[in-house]
């Protein structure tokens, strides 16, 4: 199944102007990295692709399932992880108990979301913290508990909004592996503005600005908009992608 927005249009205020207007995409299967600059609708693209979100017009799908049928709703969010930008601790729980609160929230038996919240905790190399409150972790370990709750629900698609904004080199790094480790066969959809997240991890590269998509191909499709020879061929690739549509 693929998600799908078809034809949406959104704005934050009603006089205010479109965020995205008529936008029409198909999130390819794999793995995508969407790169774009602040402000380019990043983060507005994925709330509505889990349906926190939703489009004053067109709609937003995933196979045959649409949000705003209400016998939809509950398999389209079941279907969809989501990871926002900011992933906070929740006063006096463990992590274990977090991850399965998410899932819990997801519509999950407790006793499916206790026992899921342990395999998405070891997915992410947090099954031994699983009795820590998530309010003594690091910054790194708080991101990858914001994983599990995106992992615990079995979703099979996987929106992470700048997944490791604000972590170290060390942390990006452990990140990325833990993303490489996720199952194949999962649809996982990666969004910053860092270009150096970009690694071989990612089948497509997506660059989004303004409500537009302004670039989609392979990593090497898109390393080859730089020169041969260039100096950080991503970043010349990247700048030369955005600057020149504006």
């Amino acid at each position: 199944m693929h998600l799908t927005f078809d034809q949406i249009t959104f704005r934050y205020r009603r006089s205010g102007a479109p965020v995205y207007e008529a936008f029409s995409w198909e999130v390819p299967a794999g793995r995508t990295v969407l790169l774009g600059p602040n402000g380019a609708g990043k983060t507005t693209l994925l709330s509505l692709g889990t349906d926190a979100l939703r489009p004053q017009a067109g709609n937003v799908r995933l196979g045959l399932l649409n949000p705003q049928h209400r016998s939809d709703q509950r398999g389209f969010r079941q279907a969809v992880g989501w990871m926002p930008q900011q992933v906070y601790p929740v006063p006096g729980l463990t992590c274990r108990e977090q991850v399965a609160y998410a899932g819990w929230l997801k519509g999950m038996s407790r006793g499916e979301a206790w026992a899921g919240a342990q395999v998405a905790l070891e997915r992410v190399a947090m099954a031994e913290l699983g009795n820590k409150l998530t309010s003594e972790l690091s910054g790194g370990q708080l991101r990858r508990i914001g994983l599990s709750q995106a992992l615990v629900h079995r979703a099979d698609v996987l929106l992470l909004d700048e997944p490791t904004a604000g972590l170290d080199p060390a942390q990006r790094t452990r990140f990325r592996e833990t993303i490489v480790d996720l199952p194949a066969n999962l649809t996982v959809v990666v969004s910053t503005h860092q270009v150096d997240d970009l690694s071989d991890l990612f089948d497509t590269v997506v660059i989004i600005d303004r409500g537009l998509i302004r670039y989609q191909g392979t990593v090497r499709e898109f390393l080859n908009v730089a020169p041969a020879g260039a100096d950080h061929r991503a970043e010349v690739a990247y700048t030369s992608l955005v600057s020149g549509e504006r």
